[in-house]
């Protein structure tokens, strides 16, 4: 995924890179003999877990990504959600503690990047005025940040090929579909589990302004350049309403 990153960068696609942490976190934490515990799919986090996702996510993976970069060939710089306070954030639920709820983007860190040929590389810890700090869910963040940008497309890397007629067929994937279609999906049981904060991050992406999001596998090899310069595509793209007066 790194090298297809670097060489859409060479060619000048500009491209942010927001990433989370999870297997990194729960294994710094049990390393460390601390218990990670999770409502509705998310990492309920007291002050010591908060500073644990703050080692690994603008620690650890952060300068990792931002390495393997530029040894592939890239100019990156990496920054958390703190810096330029690029992420405001609030209290999500108090049952979860310090996960945060995303309140402003102050995009300028990354345009300003952008704009001096670097690939930006967010890690998703956000802050509040008080200066605490919280654990922003990664899709959630990514979803945001392109809508700030006004970015052509979101592309959410996953585990699993896309959005499946059939969760337990991978042939069945669709394509292609609409934010009112995949609205729909959640209403008939298609999308469930942890299928449904992707599509709803893809639909609320698209909400703010960003041309379309894809749903993909990516642990393909070459998945972004299958979706990008083939009909066929990779994974499903979420696109805006249909017109239907279209030809």
């Amino acid at each position: 995924v790194l090298e297809v990153i670097v060489l859409l960068w060479l060619i000048g696609v500009k491209i942010v890179l927001v990433h989370g942490g999870g297997p990194e976190i729960s294994e710094l934490m049990d390393k460390l003999g601390k218990k990670s515990e999770f409502i509705n799919g998310l990492r309920v986090t007291d002050e010591e877990t908060v500073d644990i996702v703050q080692m690994v996510l603008a620690g650890k993976v952060n300068k990792t990504l931002v390495n393997m970069l530029e040894m592939k060939g890239g100019k990156a710089i990496g920054l958390s959600g703190m810096d330029g306070r690029l992420i405001e954030a609030q209290v999500k639920d108090e049952k979860l503690g310090y996960v945060g709820e995303i309140t402003k983007i102050h995009i300028k860190p990354v345009t300003d990047l952008l704009e001096k040929g670097y690939i930006p590389v967010v890690s998703t810890l956000g802050c509040d005025k008080k200066g605490n700090i919280y654990n922003i869910n990664g899709d959630t963040a990514a979803s945001y940040i392109a809508g700030a940008l006004g970015a052509e497309r979101l592309i959410m890397m996953t585990d699993i090929a896309g959005i499946l007629s059939d969760k337990d067929d991978p042939s069945t994937i669709i394509p292609e579909i609409s934010i009112i279609d995949a609205e729909k999906l959640y209403e008939e049981g298609i999308v469930s589990g942890g299928m449904i904060p992707k599509v709803e991050c893809c639909v609320e992406a698209i909400q703010r302004g960003v041309g379309n999001a894809i749903i993909m596998d990516g642990r393909v090899p070459h998945s972004i350049l299958m979706e990008l310069l083939t009909n066929e595509g990779a994974g499903t793209m979420v696109t805006g309403v249909k017109n239907e007066h279209a030809e």
